[in-house]
């Protein structure tokens, strides 16, 4: 069975399975920035508009990001494309008013809705070991499928190191609330959907990678046959005494390989809308 390539942007039609019908896709002309941005290549050679250069003020200091990714490299991640990234991205445009001033400690914060925004070592984390997937590593085509969207940022850093990216999120405020933080930034190769992540996105696959923001008992079997061969998904899932790790596991021609690494804390699964 072929799967053709979905055009973007990406709209969902009332078939599309497990996903409910979305809003105009977050890219858009309309209110653009206008700092200066400039196109970088990611690992696959795919160039992509890389977030609007900071002013120089307050937060919004490419020093404050500097700052915090050498943190993060002390603490190992080594990835030059997910440091790059990391310093690219603002993160404190993704948190609330209130919180600016914490946006660039290694801490989770909430978002509203019962909801957090990773760390920024746990997103460094996360996309690290997916680009690891022999498809991204390689130099492949680098779709990637990330399951709750949440306020933005990490769909933002993934924006940033492969050639394209769907993100679904369950919660129509926060898909709002991402579409509003995103819209700013001009990301062509990233779209927002608002449906069901746990049947995944199947229009998009197969994919090189998937990463979910979110940890279930087990992993949901949409989400394996949605990743193609090479491809690699990176997930919190809870062990029998209800304790989350986060797993990686790879497809093969023969089957699927399994790893469980750290502890970590996520928000639980759910399926659904709402």
């Amino acid at each position: 069975m072929s799967h053709q390539r979905p055009r973007f942007p990406a709209r969902l039609g009332a078939g599309a399975q497990g996903v409910s019908p979305a809003p105009a896709p977050v890219v858009s002309r309309k209110g653009a920035p206008s700092a200066r941005s400039e196109v970088r290549s990611g690992p696959s050679g795919a160039t992509r508009p890389a977030v609007p250069r900071s002013t120089g003020l307050g937060l919004d200091s490419a020093a404050v990001r500097a700052r915090m990714v050498q943190r993060l490299a002390q603490g190992g991640v080594r990835h030059p494309a997910v440091l790059a990234a990391l310093s690219a991205v603002e993160r404190h445009r993704f948190v609330d008013t209130a919180l600016v001033n914490q946006a660039y400690e290694d801490t989770s914060l909430p978002i509203g809705l019962g909801q957090t925004i990773s760390k920024p070592s746990v997103v460094a984390r996360m996309v690290e070991l997916l680009l690891d997937a022999p498809l991204l590593a390689a130099g492949g085509r680098g779709r990637v499928l990330e399951i709750g969207t949440g306020c933005g940022y990490q769909a933002a850093v993934l924006a940033q190191v492969v050639a394209e990216v769907y993100s679904i999120e369950r919660l129509r405020a926060l898909h709002e609330k991402a579409r509003a933080n995103l819209r700013p930034l001009r990301l062509a190769n990233l779209h927002l959907l608002f449906g069901d992540g746990m049947v995944g996105y199947a229009r998009g696959a197969p994919y090189a990678g998937i990463i979910a923001a979110a940890g279930g008992d087990a992993v949901p079997p949409a989400w394996l046959e949605q990743i193609a061969v090479g491809g690699r998904l990176v997930a919190p899932c809870a062990a029998a005494d209800g304790v989350q790790n986060l797993v990686v596991m790879e497809r093969h021609a023969g089957g699927w390989t399994r790893r469980m690494l750290e502890p970590v804390l996520f928000v639980p699964l759910k399926s659904g809308t709402a």
